[in-house]
């Protein structure tokens, strides 16, 4: 499940930005993050999950020497995702029930967010790959 800071449908809550809530919000929104991770535990479900810092650049081999190293102009993930949770469930469905219940978490206000987030599997197999 990745989150984003904004990227697809269009929400269904006008929330300001994280960087413009109150610490007080802020706090509310990582609790409940961190109270579902805890659940997921107990349940067995819970992988991994990462928040991820907005600094970073896109980097790429450029032959020898030093790599190109750009800040845009085009998106980049440090202005997109957020974050991710990785989870192991039992059937798609689950991770659609799980990814909507995080959708809920407060933002500015206590409010839910009613974040969009991505559910996406891991890639199993190379693709083409007949072994």
């Amino acid at each position: 499940m990745l989150k984003h800071y904004r990227g697809g449908p269009t929400p269904a809550v006008d929330s300001p930005p994280m960087d413009q809530w109150t610490p007080e919000e802020v706090d509310a929104h990582m609790t409940y993050m961190s109270d579902f991770a805890k659940r997921l535990v107990e349940t067995g479900e819970f992988v991994d999950s990462q928040a991820l810092s907005a600094e970073g650049a896109f980097v790429r081999h450029d032959g020898e020497g030093r790599p190109p190293v750009t800040d845009g102009p085009f998106a980049e993930t440090k202005d997109l995702i957020a974050g991710w949770m990785i989870i192991d469930v039992e059937s798609w469905e689950r991770a659609l029930e799980l990814a909507g219940e995080l959708s809920a978490a407060p933002g500015a206000g206590g409010e839910p967010i009613h974040e969009w987030l991505e559910v996406r599997p891991f890639l199993t197999g190379v693709p083409g790959n007949t072994e």
